[in-house]
């Protein structure tokens, strides 16, 4: 029986959610609110992403997909194409006894996972800035919404924004 997959992300009010490697805002809350839904579960994401990153996130198993044979990076696991990482993906989901694998990113990631992701966190940021790195259409036929709490601008987040759960239909 295979772990279910759950998509984490940022998403401005554009789609929007990247820019020249990177994100396009700082939300130190989202950065904690992040941390506390992936801890102890397997981080499936492609190379770009874990280079914005620039190490393996403690206290949880981070698979990279990349498509260059000879890429080595020590505390990761390697996956040359989106298959085998979702199979490492869910071999160390059950090592670890992780409830769900965490989908982390990027937009060529989502667009090939959002199909089939059984629930969807997504952090709404309140603002819509030039990106160049998109999340796929969360299509209202297919998803419910089912928990939002909305979040105020603080001294540490650069925007308002609301954390979203989404499950499929």
């Amino acid at each position: 029986m295979s772990v279910p997959l759950v998509i984490i992300a940022a998403v401005a009010r554009n789609r929007v959610i990247g820019r020249d490697n990177g994100l396009a805002w700082r939300l130190s809350s989202d950065l904690k609110h992040f941390k506390a839904l992936t801890h102890g579960k397997p981080l499936l994401m492609g190379r770009k992403t874990f280079e914005s990153i620039g190490r393996p996130l403690p206290g949880r198993q981070t698979i990279v997909i990349t498509r260059d044979r000879s890429a080595q990076i020590s505390g990761v696991v390697i996956a040359h194409d989106l298959e085998a990482g979702l199979s490492a993906a869910q071999a160390a989901a059950r090592r670890m006894r992780a409830s769900e694998v965490i989908i982390a990113g990027g937009g060529q990631i989502y667009a090939q996972c959002i199909g089939e992701a059984h629930r969807l966190h997504i952090t709404e940021v309140d603002l819509a800035p030039d990106g160049d790195v998109l999340f796929p259409h969360i299509d209202p036929a297919l998803w419910f919404e089912k928990l939002r709490e909305k979040h105020s601008r603080s001294a540490n987040d650069e925007a308002a924004f609301s954390f979203v759960t989404h499950e499929r239909r």
